[in-house]
Order: C-alpha cells, then sequence, then structure tokens
C-alpha cells in the first residue's frame, strides 16, 4: 500500500510503498479517504515526543471506510477500565503502531465509528483527537453550566476551537485569546463574544474590563502567562489544561489560587465514552468542524510546514483518497 514515512527526526515524510498492516484479533482494517494533522505529528517529526521509533506513520485522525460503511475512529486505544485516568497500555494512533497517513489503517474493531451524515470526510477527519480532547477537557472535567464565561486560549488551533464550538453550543459566554488579531475576529465571528491578544503585556486586565472575570479557563499553552489566567478566574472557577507550548509555569501565587478557591485540572484525550458523547453533541448541534486547508497526499510536507508556522484556523486535512 501507499503510506506517507517517516524514517527520522527532522527528516521530511516520504511516500513509500509498505506492506498492508496486519490485522490482529478484535482489530479491524479501515480503507482511509481523510486524515487530519495534529501538532503530535509535528512534535514526533521534530523528536520531541516520548516513545519515538522510526520509521512510522504518522497520523491519529482518520475518516475511512469499513464493511461499506463511512466511519471515524477513535485514535484513544485502551483506555482502561478507570474512566479518571488512562491505563498503563494506553497508546494514541500514529505511534507506536503505524497511523492514518496511508491507504489502509489497522484498528480496534471497538474504535470504530460511523461518521456523522451532516458532514464531508474532510471535515469528518477533523474530528477525533481534537475533539476528544476538547471534549473531556471542556465537559468533563471543567462540568460547564449554562449562561458561564470561558476563556479559551490560544484559539485557532483543533483543540480551542473545538473547546469554542463546544462551548457556544452548551450556552456557555465565550471569550478567547491569541496573538492575532485576525484569528481573534474569526472566533467572534463564529459566536466568540470576544478576545483580548495575549501579545500585550496587560491583556489579563483588558479582558477583566471586557467580562469582569471568567468561570472556566481551557488552556493549551501553560507558561510564563499562566498566573494571569488565574488572576482572570472568579471565585470557584475551574481550569484545565490540556497541553503546555509555552513550557513550565513561573511566578504563581498558590494565594491566589486558594483564595479565590480555583480548580486546576489536567487533561489529555478521552476515554471511549466521552468519544460516544462528544458524537452526540456533534449530531445533536449539527457542529461542523473547521477546516482549515486540504492537502493532496503528496504534500504533506507541506502541511507541517504550515502547522509549524502556526498560520492556521481549524484542521489540516490530507486526502489520501477520492
Amino acid at each position: 500500500m501507499k503510506a506517507l514515512v517517516l524514517e527520522g527526526i527532522n527528516q521530511p515524510i516520504e511516500i513509500r510503498n509498505i506492506d498492508q498492516p496486519n490485522v490482529e484479533k478484535d482489530f479491524s482494517l479501515v480503507t482511509v479517504k481523510t486524515a487530519g494533522l495534529n501538532h503530535r505529528d509535528l512534535w514526533i517529526t521534530k523528536g520531541q515526543y516520548a516513545g519515538l521509533k522510526f520509521p512510522i506513520v504518522l497520523g491519529s485522525d482518520v475518516c475511512g471506510l469499513h464493511l461499506n460503511n463511512r466511519v471515524i475512529i477513535n485514535p484513544a486505544f485502551f483506555w482502561g477500565e478507570n474512566l479518571n485516568a488512562q491505563s498503563k497500555e494506553f497508546e494514541i494512533l500514529g505511534l507506536p503502531r503505524n497511523g492514518s497517513l496511508a491507504e489502509f489503517v489497522s484498528v480496534p474493531t471497538s474504535s470504530i465509528y460511523q461518521a456523522p451524515n451532516h458532514l464531508t470526510d474532510e471535515q469528518a477527519a477533523a474530528i477525533p483527537l481534537a475533539g476528544l480532547t476538547a471534549f473531556r477537557a471542556l465537559v468533563t472535567k471543567t462540568k460547564p453550566r449554562k449562561g458561564e464565561k470561558i476563556l479559551i486560549t490560544g484559539i485557532g488551533g483543533g483543540v480551542a476551537l473545538f473547546v469554542l464550538q463546544f462551548a457556544i453550543a452548551l450556552g456557555l459566554e465565550v471569550y478567547v485569546n491569541s496573538s492575532s488579531d485576525e484569528k481573534i475576529q474569526k472566533a467572534i465571528s463564529i459566536g466568540a463574544k470576544g478576545g483580548v491578544n495575549y501579545t500585550s503585556l496587560d491583556w489579563d486586565k483588558k479582558l477583566l474590563e471586557m467580562c469582569s472575570g471568567v468561570d472556566i479557563i481551557v488552556d493549551g499553552a501553560a507558561g510564563s502567562d499562566f498566573n494571569k489566567l488565574v488572576k482572570v478566574c472568579n471565585p470557584a472557577a475551574r481550569i484545565c489544561i490540556y497541553g503546555g507550548t509555552q513550557g513550565l509555569i513561573g511566578n504563581l501565587m498558590p494565594q491566589q489560587i486558594f483564595w479565590k478557591q480555583i480548580s486546576i485540572f489536567g487533561s489529555t484525550m478521552g476515554n471511549d465514552q466521552e468519544f460516544r458523547d462528544m458524537l452526540d453533541v456533534i449530531n445533536t448541534y449539527k457542529i461542523v468542524p473547521i477546516v482549515d486547508f486540504v492537502y493532496a497526499f503528496e504534500d504533506v510536507n507541506l502541511a507541517l510546514l504550515r502547522m509549524s508556522q502556526g498560520d492556521q484556523f481549524g484542521k489540516i486535512i490530507i486526502k489520501i483518497a477520492e
């Protein structure tokens, strides 16, 4: 089969002819039509991810065909019985086993779900990793209530945009931040109430003037600005961290956390029930994932370059087959 193969760190991904994947017990073969890219794929190419192995076929997101049905895949394999945290056997499609940037992919049969009928192949392929991460972070962890105010950091990425769409569907008042005024305006056009540019030193004060504080924050950055997130929290606010693109958290005053009764959660991916619940929300509210750009199979390195430059607003999709 034709596949996009990464041979090593900082190497371009190349088209290769490789054997079709073995189909283990309780696994099924899925014909891939479209595949979504995630920052996970980019970090692996740069060697900034645990458990590296080469050669590897990247890709965690799939829209494809199984038994003549159009399907998507939950890329979080072997979560385990404890719904609160993943098991030691947990893995994500695309490392350590080959992923979706190929004509075929082998996945646990229990991880196969009907693709939403109101979505195109490209839109459906945008859902799995980012949608599941967003749903657990927002719904499971922070338990939002209609009318609450939420700040979503780093708007434009796949997870942040799913949080935005889920939050709007659930009746929250949404605010965002970004280093791009253009991305803030796009978020407002989708339904956000307002936003601030975090390159401004006093962005936290501007946000407080805008909304008088927030009840929920979903953050994928962490870093030195995390203390400002605490400052914009209302009493009893909940912060959920799903990523750390800005690095270590520093200068954090514990007094602000305990005096405000703030809860801070960590979250990654999600379990099978959360994937089903997420699809129910997408189908009920007819949510359409935001696709930034669709690249041809042979242009995967251009797609990764776009992701590395931070230009995207929404998911980057690779067309595998018609």
